[in-house]
């Protein structure tokens, strides 16, 4: 055996045949691509205007006591029944359907009487509901999306 280093060829890369897949593939990309002019892209950006009112939909404010009584519009109820609810409901939005309907439940108030206000609001033909929440320092906030 001869362990000896002896003259050893320096390893060769041969570029041509990896530059001559390249070129195939460019010419293949720029025969298959279309190519179009946009001379002009129309973008609708959004204005603002500061003398503009801001437009409140007609609000029922339902609220609902710790001990089951309801108040419409800081009226109180007698009754607490679904159909008085639903006569209440109905008058309170003078028979406008588009009214959204706010309820705002103390924390002791039991689910049943919310279930029966959105129960009343739904006989009533009134879609729009939200939950008023309560904020960090004591105001009421509606709870709109």
């Amino acid at each position: 055996m001869n362990f000896r280093p002896g003259n050893r060829d320096e390893p060769e890369i041969n570029l041509i045949p990896f530059i001559d897949i390249l070129l195939v593939v460019l010419i293949f990309l720029m025969l298959t691509t279309t190519y179009s002019k946009f001379t002009e892209l129309q973008v609708n950006l959004p204005v603002a205007d500061a003398q503009a009112q801001r437009v409140n939909p007609k609000e029922v404010i339902v609220a609902i006591g710790s001990d089951g009584r309801y108040s419409i519009n800081k009226e109180i109820l007698h009754g607490s029944g679904v159909e008085t609810l639903t006569l209440a409901l109905t008058q309170a939005s003078q028979y406008d359907r588009d009214v959204v309907v706010i309820i705002s439940a103390d924390a002791a108030a039991t689910h049943q009487s919310v279930i029966n206000v959105m129960d009343a609001a739904r006989r009533a033909g009134l879609v729009q509901i939200t939950f008023a929440t309560q904020q960090s320092g004591g105001k009421a906030a509606s709870g709109r999306p």
